[in-house]
């Protein structure tokens, strides 16, 4: 299992971890309007799943806005950011923020995501920061589990991955 920190802080991560080669796990989590989303539902696209602790924080705020501006660079590619924060308060910010291409889902019900894919921090309840890419067969073809919370992912290598997956 990745070995990560939150403030540098080591935390335990539940689930397991996932791995390049695997077959993406499923999830259900909430959309902005409380209906649920599961992964079979972006079946046959290329997807980014941008996992942030808190979408009201600086690098989370900076992640977001990242891949939603490289959305318009990407041919079927569908970018996911996932958190724990309320779905009420992520359309909020979506609205203040200007994205209109990144989905934000939430994962605060029953952290489905967090531990499928082994990023929900047991001590903190929050998820930590991390970036799959899940090709339109479902099969993960990255994955970066950012080592310190706090820092900013791999942009490049994970549009890159994006760009390459069919």
């Amino acid at each position: 299992m990745a070995n990560i920190t939150f403030k540098n802080n080591p935390v335990t991560l539940l689930g397991n971890e996932v791995r390049v080669g695997d077959a993406a796990p499923d999830f259900s989590v909430l959309r902005n309007d409380l209906s649920p989303a599961t992964l079979s539902d972006y079946q046959g696209q290329v997807k980014i799943i941008s996992v942030v602790p808190s979408i009201d924080t600086g690098v989370c705020d900076a992640q977001t806005r990242r891949f939603n501006e490289e959305a318009s660079n990407l041919d079927n590619v569908k970018i996911l950011t996932i958190s724990v924060d309320l779905p009420f308060a992520q359309g909020r910010w979506c609205a203040a923020a200007g994205i209109k291409n990144v989905e934000t889902l939430s994962d605060h019900r029953d952290l489905s995501f967090g531990k499928n894919y082994g990023v929900a921090i047991e001590e903190l309840r929050l998820l930590a920061r991390a970036v799959f890419v899940v090709d339109s067969s479902d099969t993960v073809v990255y994955a970066e589990y950012v080592s310190e919370a706090t820092n900013h992912p791999d942009y490049e290598a994970a549009v890159n991955a994006a760009k390459a997956a069919k």
